[in-house]
């Protein structure tokens, strides 16, 4: 008979009853709140520079807005990179 599953962690593995024993166990002899506030994740966007970013709004016509989606598709990379990266070289370049 196999194990119970008492569903999945984050990362898709099964909390089985050992995972709850364990959890159990932890619980019981008590936390170090530093240790857990290091180890959760940041909330949010990661940060672009060193301030928080301002979000711009930009019309684009369909073949521009379709041409944008297919070179970030070539290049591995977002539309709001590409738009970011080509503002940057053309600032740099005036």
């Amino acid at each position: 008979m196999r194990e119970p599953v008492y569903g999945h962690t984050a990362s898709g593995q099964p909390v089985t009853d050992a995972d709850v024993q364990r959890l159990a166990k932890e619980a019981e002899n008590g936390y170090d709140v530093d240790a857990v506030i290091a180890r959760r994740g940041k909330r949010g966007r990661p940060a672009l520079g060193s301030a928080p970013s301002s979000v711009e709004s930009v019309r684009l016509d369909p073949e521009l807005r379709d041409q944008l989606a297919e070179r970030a598709r070539v290049d591995g990379t977002t539309p709001s990179e590409v738009i970011r990266q080509a503002l940057r070289d053309y600032l740099h370049a005036a």
